[in-house]
């Protein structure tokens, strides 16, 4: 159950985005952008790690598994903050939203040997709870123009949910997060270097940009890896559908706005998908260890 609630943890973390910053991140570019939000959460990381450890030694994983990590984390969100710069945000968003469903495919297939139907269905249904609440009323349009913005969206989607379904195949007897975003930050800084002259940002942008690292990255990297290292991921994936319709609520609860029946019928979607996901998962996996044709509980 803890793995569950840490992957909630960090669905709230990336929630809490849009109600903490508004538009400041609008203010900067995606070199910027990466270089201030990284430095900052991997300074993050490492006082996190100094304070539970108690030590100033950041430990990697060996070359391989960093490499994984660090090309994960860094064209994730390279590629998200370049797709949300070429196409519309809301498009954007409900393609990049892709990886939930990516994860629930992802892991089914490496924990049943095939795609059950019924938990396809389950993925798919919720997905279109999160599309109802990120549309959020507005009239959607996929128009040609913006196409390479719409790829680089499904494209950033992909390698989230890779990322996430591949790392806990390495049985990592460490936290990798910190030594993953130092990695990250220091690719970032590269490129901010590359791209100079920047101007100096403002007080607000800067101030969303630290928040950014600090919370929607570095805490939600810790509690992240917490989840998707003990946890079942094909239950993650369909809880990771939560996180249009929590951010809508945070921005609703902080700035005092109405929220939508739309939202709350897109919530109410995802709420029941994943609970049919899950039931469907639970379902299979007894099914299919009574036959002895699988040795992996649900957990």
């Amino acid at each position: 159950m803890k793995h569950y609630l840490y992957a909630l943890g960090a669905i709230l973390c990336w929630a809490s985005l849009p109600a903490a910053t508004g538009s400041g991140l609008n203010q900067l570019s995606t070199p910027e952008l990466m270089f201030y939000s990284f430095s900052t959460a991997a300074i993050y990381l490492f006082v996190q790690d100094l304070l539970i450890n108690k030590t100033f030694t950041v430990r990697f994983p060996r070359f391989t598994v960093s490499l994984f990590g660090f090309a994960g984390i860094f064209f994730y969100h390279y590629i998200y903050y370049l797709a949300l710069e070429r196409a519309p945000l809301a498009e954007g968003a409900i393609l990049a939203t892709t990886w939930s469903l990516w994860i629930v495919v992802l892991s089914s297939i490496l924990q049943l040997r095939r795609m059950a139907p019924s938990i396809l269905l389950a993925a798919l249904v919720g997905f279109a709870g999160a599309v109802l609440v990120i549309g959020g009323g507005k009239e959607l349009s996929f128009e040609s123009n913006y196409m390479q913005g719409y790829l680089l969206a499904l494209t950033c989607g992909i390698i989230w949910s890779v990322f996430s379904v591949g790392l806990p195949l390495f049985r990592l007897r460490i936290e990798p997060m910190t030594g993953f975003t130092i990695l990250t930050a220091i690719a970032s800084a590269g490129l901010f270097l590359l791209t100079m002259p920047h101007e100096a940002p403002r007080v607000s942008a800067l101030l969303s940009a630290m928040y950014l690292g600090c919370i929607p990255l570095g805490l939600s990297f810790f509690l992240w890896n917490r989840a998707i290292t003990g946890g079942n991921m094909v239950i993650i994936g369909f809880l990771s559908y939560l996180t249009p319709p929590l951010a809508v609520l945070l921005v609703a609860l902080v700035h005092g706005q109405k929220i939508s029946g739309q939202v709350i019928s897109g919530m109410f979607i995802i709420l029941l998908a994943s609970l049919a996901g899950k039931l469907c998962l639970t379902n299979i996996l007894k099914k299919e260890t009574k036959e002895g044709k699988i040795k992996a509980p649900l957990t």
